[in-house]
Formats: structure tokens, sequence, C-alpha cells
């Protein structure tokens, strides 16, 4: 499978901090473009999401809940059992980001995406993935102050305070005003998602310079990067197989598991970014590194079983199929595929 271009991107951003990382007045002014593209970037989700839809959605609410207990519950206890590998294949930082992974929120563009290629249940995909993002504002730093303590880089009440401040309220500023800009926002949404790109590139170059000035990269090595790889390959397995048989288990139709499957395997790296500069400071480049391989990882394993599902024949039999319906099913897959899949 090709490499997703935004995470070519993110690679010459981590390049270019490697080379050119920003140091005195200039780090300064990185870390306040930083915070404020953040801000926006929040802002835009909750300018984005219709409230509406959202209530609406509220209706599948055992799908949801299946959703965020594999996010914010199943995915830590796996966090956490983690931590028979440090030392062995984890140094004790790769470890805490391995940890931070597991606690972030699910994406909402990939998962639509592959939910739509695998003919799931969108609308329902949509509502989760939205859920999950304005859930996780509250629930990630929650839970990494009270997994990772002091270890994860000085979690504080004040640190907590600056999540809410630099995210939520954003978010719900943007719920606001959405009756006013909301059309405005949908008209220009792919100037938008390159607004939304660059934010999260400008958060990644000042995290990496500071981790560069700090000299924290000396402790990592190629054979511990082979590792967290192999650990991160045997996380993602784990979670695919959980979220599909279980939802089976619990009774959800074929398009319910894959809504399940796609958006309860998943870890956002637009919104695990911003909160890790908040949380880790100066360490936030080693703590995002897991989940940046992670990120790469499920949208290439998840792109193979998205097109296996979607040539399921129970999907594709003539007989069973409304053809006016498969054209407008076909219809918005194409439309949401073009859209950028940052999350």
């Amino acid at each position: 499978m090709p490499i997703d271009p935004y995470i070519l991107l993110l690679l010459g951003t981590v390049g270019l901090a490697a080379l050119l990382p920003a140091r005195g007045t200039g780090a300064d002014v990185a870390s306040g473009a930083s915070t404020a593209a953040i801000a926006f970037l929040f802002f835009l989700y909750g300018a984005r999401l219709s409230t509406r839809e959202a209530l609406a959605g509220l209706k599948h609410w055992r799908l949801h809940a299946t959703v965020l207990a594999c996010t914010f519950v199943v995915f830590p206890l796996l966090g956490l059992a983690a931590r028979g590998l440090e030392p062995v294949f984890l140094t004790h930082d790769l470890y805490i980001g391995l940890l931070f992974l597991t606690l972030v929120p699910s994406t909402i563009q990939s998962s639509i995406a592959f939910t739509s290629m695998a003919r799931g249940n969108v609308p329902a995909a949509i509502c989760a993935g939205s859920f999950s993002s304005l859930v996780g504002i509250v629930v990630t730093p929650l839970l990494a102050a009270t997994l990772l303590g002091s270890t994860g880089g000085g979690f504080s009440l004040d640190s907590l305070l600056e999540i809410v401040l630099q995210l939520l309220v954003p978010f719900l500023a943007g719920q606001v005003l959405r009756r006013w800009i909301g059309a405005f926002v949908t008209r220009h949404k792919k100037v938008l998602g390159l607004v939304d790109r660059g934010s999260i590139l400008l958060v990644v170059y000042t995290a990496f310079s500071e981790g560069m000035v700090e000299g924290i990269w000396h402790q990592v090595s190629p054979a511990r990067l082979g590792g967290l790889l192999v650990v991160e390959a045997v996380l993602l397995a784990v979670m695919l197989a959980l979220t599909w048989y279980g939802g089976k288990a619990l009774g959800f139709g074929r398009e319910d598991r894959i809504t399940i499957q796609f958006a309860g395997s998943k870890k956002s790296l637009a919104a695990g970014l911003p909160m890790a500069s908040v949380l880790f400071g100066a360490q936030a480049s080693l703590a995002v590194l897991p989940l940046m391989l992670f990120h790469q990882m499920q949208l290439m394993v998840c792109a193979v079983i998205a097109k296996r599902r979607s040539q399921d024949p129970a999907t594709t039999d003539p007989a069973t199929t409304d053809p006016a319906a498969t054209e407008q099913e076909t219809a918005e897959r194409s439309h949401i595929l073009a859209e950028p899949r940052t999350g």
C-alpha cells in the first residue's frame, strides 16, 4: 500500500526540526504560533460538527458505547499490560509514548472513509468519531494524569486547565458560532483542511525542535524503534480482532461491526499531537513518536481490510442490492474519500 503523502510531510517536518530546530526567540515564536494554531484547529472542529446530527446519532447508543469502551478502556488496559515489555523491547520514554497512544481518542476522517469503503454504517461512523474526539478532550488528559502521573511530564491541575482552555473552550466556541459560520466552513472545507494539516505540522515542528534542543533523541536506537514497531503491530492486530469478533458477540450486524472495527481500533494523530505538546513539554517528541508510527500503520492495514470487506459477496449480490441506493452510496464514498485524512 502507498504511504500517505501527509506522513511524508510529517517526516519532512521532523527532518527540518532535526536540522534547523527553533531556538531562543524563534522557539518562543514557534510555541506561541503552535498554541494559537491548536486552538484554531479545535475551533474548526466545533464549527464543523452538526449538533443536530450528533444528537440524532445518540439513538444508536450501544454502538457508540462500544466504540468508546474500546477507545478509552480496552486500549488503555492493553497499554498498561505492555509495561512488561520494558526495558527489553521498549525504553521507559518509548513505553510512556506507547501508553499515551492508547489514551487518545479515535479518528474521524479515516474511520468514515474506511467504513464507507467497506460498506458499513457511515452515519454511525460519523457520530462515533465525533463523540470520541469530544469525549477525548476531557477523558484523555484525565487518564494521562491517572495512569502516567509525574512520569509523563509533570501532570497537574494546571496542565488539565490548559487542555480545557486550549482545546475544549475553542471547540465549544465553534459549536456556539456554528449557526453563523457553519455554511462558510462547509463551503471552504478543502481550504480549511489545509489549515488543519498546517496546524499539525507546526505542532510537530515545535515539539521535535524542543526535543532536539534538549538532546533526548540520543536515547533512541534503531533496535528500539524496531521493537516499538513490532509491539504496535501486535497492538493493532489485537484491537482489530477484538472489535470485529467482539461486535459479533454483542449481537451487532455486519454494517455496525465494520463501524466498530474501524472507529474502535484507531487513534487520532490530529487530537493526540496537541495534547502531547501541552502535557509533555520538551519530552513531547518522544511521546508522539509511537502515535505517528501507529497512525501510518493503521491507515495501511485498514485500507487492506476495507478493500476486502467491500468485496464480501453478501454486500455485492445483485439480487439483494438496490441499484439506486448503490449509486448514492458510491457517490457518498467518493465524496468522503476525497477529503483529507488527518485524523
